[in-house]
């Protein structure tokens, strides 16, 4: 089963309710010392003060979870201050701080109502307050620009969190797709494993119980017929081990690679499995012409398993006297056919089909090719398969 990605948050060094705990601490620590300082010519620290700075304090405990009201809340308090004459050189901290959040925690469209509204405000504060302590002519300029200077800070951070995200969400999806097509490579090769050893196992096995059976009945009559007929079980068992062992090493590993990359059957060793089918009493004709082209060891293997499928089925279930393979090679398609003067095999009980078949069709259109089945008008059975020799099968 696959899991979906998680897409891992950036995390904050703290919790936020301790992070807000420690930034109300140290802003506490800054603005309560400047407070505290008196400036000759301006209002002198009293309970107004220090009420404006418990309620900035104290709002920038929720600072994480309501920066838009703790913005509003240390803003008033920042002008409170200034209209009542008490200034300072770090009265605005809270407000920086909280400036500072609501862009980290918002969005661009957010922080720039946020800085109009800031800078507008703050320029207006600083002319009614008349706040001319360093450059009387651009003290209004000077105070709308500090208020933008958390907010970019901000926008700065929460960019690059997004951007950090952003590549956590590709490598969680990058490390998803490699997982489903690992899964699809083995759900692959598990099934190309499957149809080979039930095309090994299903055609050997049912010639071998067609050459036990006919030795069986000439044991008595015919001794030497049936010694020819067992010999001829011994090289089929002996031709089945060695294409199982071949299949079988592919799940071996490093050890077995000489058997993992033994040679697949081609097209040149259809005599050898014409031979076992007649040792059936099957009487069987071959037309193979390939016009002497080159055609890829998969369609080879292929046509090899798609013929020797179907002749195991003439064997099994047809009951066929003659059968007739042809292996042509026309334009740039191989065409396999397998026909035989059998009856039609019966339908499986519940209208399935056999694996066999499914086998066959699943090689072809793996090669972009197609596999054709069915009773023929003059009686029997025929299975046609185009498999395509040029582009991606090769």
């Amino acid at each position: 089963m696959i899991r979906r990605p998680h897409v891992p948050r950036v995390p904050w060094p703290l919790p936020p309710r301790l992070a807000d705990l420690v930034v109300a601490a140290v802003v506490a620590v800054f603005t309560g010392a400047d407070a505290a300082v008196n400036v000759e010519g301006y209002r002198q620290a009293d309970q107004v003060t220090w009420l404006l700075f418990a309620v900035s304090i104290g709002a920038l405990l929720f600072r994480s979870s309501r920066p838009v009201a703790v913005a509003l809340v240390t803003g008033a308090a920042g002008a409170g201050w200034a209209l009542y004459g008490h200034i300072g050189e770090l009265l605005n901290l809270p407000v920086m701080a909280a400036l500072y959040a609501v862009a980290v925690r918002g969005d661009r469209r957010r922080t720039v109502r946020t800085g109009v509204t800031a800078a507008l405000a703050s320029g207006a504060v600083s002319v009614i307050a008349g706040i001319d302590v360093v450059q009387p002519e651009g003290a209004p300029v000077l105070e709308m620009l500090w208020p933008l200077v958390p907010l970019l800070l901000g926008e700065v951070v929460r960019a690059r969190q997004e951007l950090l995200r952003e590549y956590a969400a590709r490598a969680a999806r990058a490390e998803a797709d490699r997982e489903r097509e690992a899964l699809r490579k083995v759900e692959l090769e598990r099934l190309r494993i499957a149809r080979e050893v039930h095309d090994v196992v299903a055609h050997t096995v049912s010639a071998m119980t067609v050459q036990a059976g006919l030795a069986l009945d000439a044991l008595d009559a015919r001794p030497e017929l049936a010694r020819q007929a067992m010999r001829q079980v011994r090289l089929s068992g002996k031709e089945a081990v060695r294409e199982l062992r071949a299949t079988v090493g592919v799940l071996r590993g490093p050890a077995d690679e000489a058997d993992a990359t033994a040679p697949a059957p081609r097209l040149g060793e259809l005599p050898e499995l014409v031979d076992r089918v007649r040792a059936t009493g099957l009487r069987l004709t071959v037309h193979a012409d390939t016009e002497d082209r080159e055609v890829p060891h998969l369609v080879e293997l292929a046509a090899y398993r798609i013929v020797q499928e179907a002749l195991t089925n003439v064997i099994k279930h047809a009951a066929a006297r003659h059968a007739a393979v042809s292996v042509t090679l026309a334009g740039d398609r191989l065409a396999v056919e397998v026909i035989d003067d059998g009856h039609p095999p019966a339908a499986p009980p519940g209208g399935a089909h056999g694996y066999g078949l499914v086998g066959m069709r699943e090689r072809a259109a793996a090669l972009g090719g197609t596999v054709e089945a069915g009773p023929r008008a003059a009686g029997g059975w025929r299975v046609f398969a185009s498999l395509p020799v040029g582009g991606a099968a090769a």
